[in-house]
């Protein structure tokens, strides 16, 4: 393999009994059908404004790309894998997007925040002890979440899928062939995953959220004078308004240290994620590795590269 073939940064995710892989341009998807036969296809995708190509816009686009690629091609995964039609329409996309958000935004950010503020400790003045028990019950639900669910057959072969395209991916940036044997030399953990993001995404609120009880003070002098429910709901407003910064930044650093991974002072960054990747991740079958490489080519042909 190439050079520059591992110029072209490769992502992925899990789909129903198929994987997904994505360029910055295109994403190809493999699906094995109820009949055993693997089923691909690669769709373009949309170019963004110039805008969303910079530094921290960047990944805000990312993010919210991968949120409505990834539903519309767990659908087509779906369909595909019982042979049943297509039934979802851009609205009921929209829609399952948005519920997806506010399940996710309550879970992990309202629900913390809550569970903080009963414990008794003040925001507005232990702000980074405050957001430091908010980050450790986050992490906490996260790992019941991931943990409780990995009993769950669908999702057991779901986790296979993800590590059989991690494997995969491993195999293309370490410019080998992409076959099953190939593929099974490698790691099921790897560094840029979505469960490492989330893990930076954590610690970058930590950070971020610390600074909100200043922010409310410089806009509201008297803030300290107001009713303590209002309070809250001024902080955790900002909280909300600041969920785009903490994911864009989160987003440039994981790239970042993604180059990185190997070095000590940032290990301590990378290793959380691949902690959590042990649970979310599982030894796929030659099969499932079978359907990451057809997932992978079908993207790398799309972008015009020789196989």
């Amino acid at each position: 393999m190439s050079k520059k073939k591992i110029e072209i940064m490769i992502g992925g995710q899990a789909l129903i009994e198929g994987v997904m892989m994505r360029s910055p341009r295109y994403v190809g998807v493999a699906v094995r059908n109820s009949k055993g036969n693997i089923v691909t296809k690669a769709n373009k995708l949309p170019t963004p404004h110039p805008f969303w190509k910079l530094s921290f816009f960047r990944g805000i686009y990312v993010l919210v790309s991968m949120l409505v690629v990834g539903i519309r091609e767990l659908n087509w995964s779906a369909s595909q894998a019982t042979e049943e039609e297509e039934t979802i329409s851009d609205w009921l996309l929209y829609l399952t997007l948005f519920i997806s958000l506010v399940f996710g935004i309550g879970l992990f950010v309202f629900v913390p925040y809550a569970l903080t503020t009963l414990i008794g400790v003040h925001e507005e003045y232990s702000p980074f002890l405050f957001n430091f028990i908010d980050g450790s019950i986050k992490v906490l639900i996260l790992l019941a979440y991931v943990y409780g669910i990995s009993f769950w057959d669908d999702v057991k072969r779901l986790y296979q899928y993800h590590g059989a395209e991690h494997m995969t991916v491993f195999c293309y940036e370490h410019e080998q062939e992409l076959t099953v044997k190939n593929v099974k030399k490698f790691s099921t953990l790897h560094p840029r995953c979505g469960t490492s993001f989330l893990f930076v995404v954590i610690l970058m609120s930590v950070l971020i959220f610390s600074f909100t009880p200043l922010l409310a003070q410089l806009i509201f002098p008297s803030f300290s004078t107001f009713s303590f429910l209002l309070r809250r709901v001024f902080l955790f407003a900002l909280r909300l308004g600041f969920l785009p910064l903490v994911a864009g930044l989160s987003y440039e650093f994981l790239k970042w240290s993604s180059r990185f991974a190997h070095h000590n002072a940032l290990r301590i960054f990378v290793v959380p994620g691949l902690l959590l990747q042990r649970i979310t991740t599982r030894k796929p079958d030659d099969k499932q590795i079978e359907i990451a490489i057809s997932s992978l080519k079908e993207v790398l042909k799309a972008e015009g590269q020789k196989l």
